[in-house]
């Protein structure tokens, strides 16, 4: 049996084991919520992002996870700013066009604010003059920061970014910052 760990990852969090920034960096990575020897990050989640890392020290699975070849979704509850209309949800739908060329199709959804939801330190910037939407995203691929750069193509920037599911893991029942074993 393969050894997968779950980590429901804070936001300010680095997806990796140690700091190589700047000398003296005082970040949060991994080290300080895994102790689980010999396992690596299956995939990136940005500092700004929080949700599901899978972690493991199979390279086979890490690989499985990680290539957009493999097409192993993943779903995300994003909160952006305005309403999205239909057609901006048509377009995720559809595929984006960004820098980097156009987007695989999305799977998305209006949703209701995750029941449950932990605050996130620091909160997000609140505007009152203009409302947010949460949204369910579902995307197999895995570009650098696509969600957000998605969302923005659209006329939606993201203000909070939760992973929720990678392949059959979600966080379901694991608290921010605490991590489960699982397996494959």
């Amino acid at each position: 049996m393969t050894q997968v760990i779950l980590l429901n990852k804070p936001f300010d969090v680095l997806s990796q084991f140690t700091d190589k920034g700047t000398e003296g960096s005082t970040r949060r990575t991994l080290s300080d919520f895994v102790d689980v020897p010999g396992v690596y990050a299956a995939g990136r989640l940005d500092r700004d992002s929080e949700g599901l890392l899978v972690l493991t020290a199979d390279g086979k699975l890490q690989q499985k996870i990680a290539n957009p070849k493999n097409k192993m979704t993943k779903s995300y509850w994003v909160q952006v700013e305005g309403v999205p209309s239909d057609a901006a949800l048509k377009q995720l739908r559809e595929g984006v066009k960004l820098k980097d060329g156009m987007t695989r199709p999305a799977k998305v959804e209006r949703m209701d604010e995750p029941v449950n939801l932990w605050p996130r330190n620091p909160p997000i910037r609140v505007r009152k003059s203009i409302p947010d939407t949460w949204i369910k995203l579902t995307i197999g691929e895995g570009r650098n920061r696509q969600v957000r750069r998605m969302t923005a193509a659209v006329g939606h920037p993201t203000l909070r970014l939760i992973r929720y599911r990678v392949g059959p893991w979600t966080i379901d029942s694991i608290p921010t910052g605490k991590w489960i074993a699982a397996e494959v």
